[in-house]
């Protein structure tokens, strides 16, 4: 039986993260004005695009076995840090006005929501027995 890993909880955990992204901009932009609503957007954009890719290679291919899948999970995942890295370098090395508080209190964040994804099921809520549906009570 191949391994598929489903795309549902990487979507639904991307929608977070952008409305995360949105709510701190707007919060930062009233501390700190435009520079800081655009640090924010950056430190959580840069979170948003790795995610994305992170799911977008995990979903690559089919695993015939448990090895095949955890070498592409760990090979998305390797990804991901890569293009965290060089967010990080290229927000901080070439964007003279960021306000480092804004910037860093979403990336922190926005790797907090990411992490909440291992709490999205990859199911419908119609799927018996599950906890909030009308099966699972």
């Amino acid at each position: 039986m191949p391994f598929k890993p489903g795309l549902r909880p990487i979507r639904i955990v991307l929608r977070w993260q952008v409305i995360a992204t949105a709510v701190l901009s707007l919060l930062a932009a009233f501390l700190w004005g435009k520079d800081g609503a655009l640090s924010a957007a950056l430190g959580g954009a840069v979170n948003i695009v790795a995610g994305g890719v992170y799911g977008w290679r995990a979903a690559q291919g089919e695993a015939r076995t448990a090895g095949e899948a955890l070498r592409t999970m760990l090979r998305a995942e390797a990804i991901k840090v890569l293009l965290i890295i060089v967010g990080l370098y290229l927000v901080l090395a070439y964007y003279r006005d960021v306000v480092h508080e804004a910037f860093l209190a979403a990336f922190v964040i926005t790797v907090g929501v990411f992490a909440a994804a291992i709490a999205v099921p990859d199911t419908d809520n119609n799927t018996p027995g599950l906890p909030g549906t009308s099966n699972g009570k």
